[in-house]
């Protein structure tokens, strides 16, 4: 599969959106894209459906015929519901951000067979039965927080990375990580790598963990905004003064915010926007109005991870949004 920029397509697709680009295959027809997501259950996903609500606000004010129905979902049982309601509305779209690719892969091959328009968003289905394929580029997620990591550790040092949920996305993270480190920054040495869960309070008890094992801690990765508050608050109730840096990701906009303001721990964020759900939401509509096939027959959108530095912060602040 081929990949491409998604900031590459943006023009064609702004032109298209406003300009209408026809009707539906039907004229007069209603277009209905249905959109599956997690529930808002901590910062990343709550920025995931604030942008898929204002995606879909946007959609349908640039085009009468187009109608979005939104399904949040608190686990994979209740979404794998929640998408067969949605199917029984008439879809021509469908755009799905897994809980769990498994549960959900056999409603979404359901889906294609009925010649819904379907996009899934960066966990992949246990099989590809998709039209489109929007991800976030997971391995230059871990790359992106290699580099910054070597810039704020140039005479190296020991650091501890908080890894996130067991699974294909966090293992192309690290190995990125580690691969980026091995080749241009072999000072730098991990001390540990365990899970976070991508959660605040895990994260509050793994960065507790590591102050306890480890008397120097040059540096930390927490590779994962919400985590990074965890691993902030341990240290500062710890009483240490040895860490010179802390690296996040996602890009949340209060990390964005410390980044910017020159926080004297949180020194860097990589990011993983939550906005590719919009990408998927847009590129959905335009996959109908293209007859059912992607843009320039593309089958895969991979957005690459960026490193938010004091530099640049103020590009990646968001802050009407959520996350």
């Amino acid at each position: 599969m081929k990949a491409w920029h998604w900031l590459g397509c943006a023009g064609v697709l702004a032109i298209a959106l406003l300009a209408g680009c026809g009707r539906a295959e039907d004229e007069g027809k209603t277009i209905r894209i249905g959109v599956s997501i997690p529930a808002a259950t901590h910062g990343w996903t709550g920025g995931v459906v604030w942008n898929a609500e204002e995606a879909a606000k946007s959609l349908e004010a640039g085009n009468p015929d187009v109608k979005v129905l939104i399904a949040t979902s608190a686990d994979s049982a209740d979404q794998v519901n929640r998408i067969e309601n949605l199917l029984s509305r008439d879809l021509q779209a469908l755009v799905v951000m897994s809980q769990e690719p498994g549960p959900v892969t056999a409603i979404c091959e359901e889906a294609a067979r009925r010649g819904v328009y379907l996009v899934v968003v960066s966990n992949p289905l246990d099989r590809p039965v998709q039209n489109l394929f929007v991800n976030g580029d997971n391995r230059s997620f871990g790359a992106a927080a290699a580099e910054a990591m070597g810039k704020l550790l140039p005479e190296g040092g020991d650091i501890v990375v908080m890894e996130g949920i067991p699974c294909p996305i966090n293992t192309d993270r690290v190995e990125g990580f580690r691969q980026v480190l091995t080749e241009k920054y072999p000072k730098i040495r991990i001390l540990a790598s365990q899970s976070a869960g991508w959660n605040t309070e895990k994260g509050l008890a793994l960065m507790e963990n590591y102050l306890q094992k480890y008397p120097k801690i040059d540096a930390v990765w927490a590779g994962d905004d919400d985590v990074l508050i965890g691993a902030v608050k341990a240290y500062e109730e710890s009483g240490r003064q040895d860490i010179k840096a802390m690296v996040g990701g996602g890009g949340s906009k209060d990390t964005v915010r410390k980044v910017r303001d020159g926080d004297p721990l949180v020194r860097a964020t990589v990011t993983y926007s939550p906005r590719m759900i919009r990408t998927a939401m847009e590129q959905a509509l335009t996959g109908v109005r293209n007859g059912g096939k992607p843009v320039d027959d593309q089958a895969e959108i991979l957005i690459p991870s960026q490193v938010v530095t004091q530099e640049n912060a103020a590009q990646h602040y968001y802050p009407d949004s959520v996350y």
